[in-house]
Parts: structure tokens; sequence; C-alpha cells
């Protein structure tokens, strides 16, 4: 072989080399997004949330809500108790989220005004939960299957080195045409999640404001979803967050909705 063939083989193998090994390393979108959705959270959570409405003046409603969270396995509960103030007190809201592909949540809410459980329909949760900017299929764990995802490339974010994932739903009518989210390498938290509208027009940005291991979990602890077609925002804060306590299976029924907390 010539001096020259050598060279170039070398040169050919300097360069295929590399892309192997960074093509082999390469993670895909939906591997990430799995990663996000499987992220270790114990096996259940009770803390205070804070919920503040912002609109474009700046002028802000306060509501308190008491919040419960339990794995079963194939399925996770959660139940949240508004206790202030006195407009909203004893409304209480319930998200059951199942692991199995193709299921969608179980929602309910009650009413103290109506004295009964209303069930939120599939036509239904698209609507925006008391007031805020979250949805009531935001308030859910969307299954990483009911969306194409596509890793577009990785950046730092906030001082995190990020992978930012876009995911396209397979169902065309899906209130979003797209998402695009900010997943941190390693921790697996999504640090920003930009939500398109169904005509493919920008709608809205949820930020991670803070986050921090409690437990030996990551934990989110300050949330922002800021509507920018809607000049609003709402503002999530976690306190005094308390995991794998033993919370009761009977906490998430219709029976406690009513009943409150006393």
């Amino acid at each position: 072989m010539s001096t020259k063939h050598i060279l170039t083989v070398l040169l050919f193998t300097a360069i295929l080399i590399p892309s192997l090994s960074i093509a082999q390393n390469t993670i895909s979108g939906a591997e990430i997004i799995q990663k996000v959705y499987d992220r270790p959270q114990g096996d259940d959570m009770q803390s205070e949330l804070t919920m503040s409405l912002i609109n474009s003046r700046g002028e802000t409603r306060v509501r308190k809500i008491k919040q419960f969270i339990k794995d079963f396995g194939k399925v996770e509960k959660k139940i949240m108790f508004f206790v202030a103030p006195a407009d909203v007190r004893n409304t209480s809201f319930m998200n059951w989220s199942y692991d199995e592909e193709g299921k969608d949540d179980d929602q309910w809410i009650y009413l103290p005004a109506l004295k009964k459980v209303k069930r939120i329909s599939s036509d239904s949760k698209s609507d925006y939960f008391m007031g805020s900017d979250f949805t009531y299929d935001d308030l859910g764990d969307r299954h990483p299957s009911e969306d194409t995802h596509k890793l577009l490339r990785e950046e730092t974010l906030n001082g995190e080195d990020c992978y930012v994932v876009e995911s396209i739903p397979k169902d065309e009518d899906y209130m979003y045409s797209k998402t695009v989210t900010w997943v941190i390498k390693d921790k697996w938290i999504g640090l920003k999640k930009e939500f398109y509208d169904e005509d493919g027009e920008f709608l809205k940005t949820l930020s991670i404001k803070n986050y921090k291991k409690i437990s030996g979990f990551w934990v989110i602890t300050e949330s922002e979803m800021d509507n920018v077609q809607k000049e609003h925002k709402t503002n999530m804060q976690l306190t005094d967050v308390k995991i794998n306590t033993g919370i009761p299976a009977n906490k998430f029924t219709e029976r406690m909705m009513r009943r409150g907390i006393k």
C-alpha cells in the first residue's frame, strides 16, 4: 500500500471512529422522555401548595392547597384540597394516572356549591383548572407513548446541561400541536417546556424556578406557567414536602373529596 493510501485510510479512520462513538452514545428523544417519566419520586408525597394567579397588570390572587400523591404501582393517584381563600375552600380535585399505554387519566372535581363530585370528561381536559394557566390535562401524567419524540440538540440552560426534545402528539386532535422540553442530563428533570397550540402558534412556557433533593429524591419546589396568548401567569410553590410517610390508600376516594381537610 502506498504512503498516500495509508494516509487516506488513517484519515478516514480518524474521522469515522469518533463519529461511530458519538452515534453509539447518543440517546434518543423517546429514551430521554421515558427517563423523565420514570424518575423516582418515592412511594408517596404530601405538601402544601401555593398557587398564585398573576394577570397582565401584575395583580395576584393566591390560593392555598394541600396535596397528596401516592404510587400504587400500575397507577399514581393525586388529590388536592383547596383550603383558602374562602370562595374556593373545600373544592377538591383528584387525578389517577395509569402506566398502561393508551389509557387516559381519570379526573374528578368536587365543587362545594353543587355538593357533587363531577367527572372530568375527555372533551373538558383542555379547559383551564380553577382560573390557572394549567389545563386539566397538564395536571395529569402524560404517557411517553402518546407522542413521537425527537432529540433536537444539546445546550446549556440556567447553568445546566440539557437535552432539547420535541414531542409531537400521535393524536392529531390533541390540544397541543407540539411541545419542546429542556431536560437536565442525569437528573432527568424537565427544566423548561414550551407549548404550541393546535395551529402551531407558541402558547405558553412552563419554567422550573427551583428544585432540590428531599429524602433522596429530586423534587420540583417552584414552577411557573407563562401563557403569552392570555398574558397571564400561574406560579406554583411547594412547601412542607414530606416523602414516604405512609399515606393511606383510602385518602384517594370520592368520599374524601367530599369530606375535605378536617
